[in-house]
């Protein structure tokens, strides 16, 4: 797979791997979050583990290997969850599933302010689209997100670029952002590997 020149290989690969499983899944699922992890790391933390996952040879190397994390509570927004959310030291990055309906740029300014109003205009507009969306950024700043609108469900069809999605990739940024003063949770220890706290 070729990428652009400003695009890290690596954060598109996951993010395409994690695109295609959720293809495998169909439509109308719930929103999912993705610890990505150095697998060089998990090779040297878990060697068992990462036998059993294939992700021992020498071509993972420099590679991120998606940690899917357990599923958002049903009331909540990812938007929502992923403001209250950071990462521990070591997870390199994260990933996050949604599907959407988009519409037209010509719906811009008739979209109601009030959300639920806003939701209902989306799903009776009869341009549409149903889309699902797996952005994800690096603690270092990359940055990649993959589309695959419903109308046009094929593999070959998922379009993927650097910034697709500016505002998720922008609250995906803040969850990876360094808080010093963060406080251990509530059991006094520092939250899991892979785990959001």
């Amino acid at each position: 797979m070729d990428y652009e020149l400003d695009v890290d290989p690596a954060l598109a690969t996951a993010v395409h791997e994690i695109e295609t499983h959720h293809a495998g899944m169909g439509w109308d699922q719930p929103a999912r979050l993705y610890a990505l992890v150095d697998t060089g790391a998990l090779v040297a933390q878990e060697p068992e583990l990462a036998a059993q996952l294939g992700l021992d040879a020498p071509s993972e190397r420099g590679s991120l290997t998606p940690v899917e994390q357990e599923e958002l509570p049903p009331a909540q927004s990812l938007e929502a969850v992923l403001e209250e959310i950071g990462w521990p030291e070591g997870v390199a990055g994260c990933a996050a599933v949604v599907e959407r309906l988009v519409l037209p740029p010509a719906a811009d300014g008739q979209v109601p302010d009030d959300p639920t109003a806003a939701v209902e205009f989306a799903r009776e507009h009869p341009d549409a689209q149903e889309v699902r969306i797996v952005a994800g950024v690096t603690r270092h700043g990359a940055t990649y997100c993959a589309l695959r609108l419903r109308a046009h469900d094929e593999d070959s069809s998922v379009m993927g670029g650097a910034d697709l999605v500016p505002n998720l990739l922008a609250l995906l940024r803040a969850t990876m952002a360094e808080d010093e003063t963060a406080a251990p949770d509530d059991e006094g220890g520092a939250p899991s590997e892979g785990a959001p706290r």
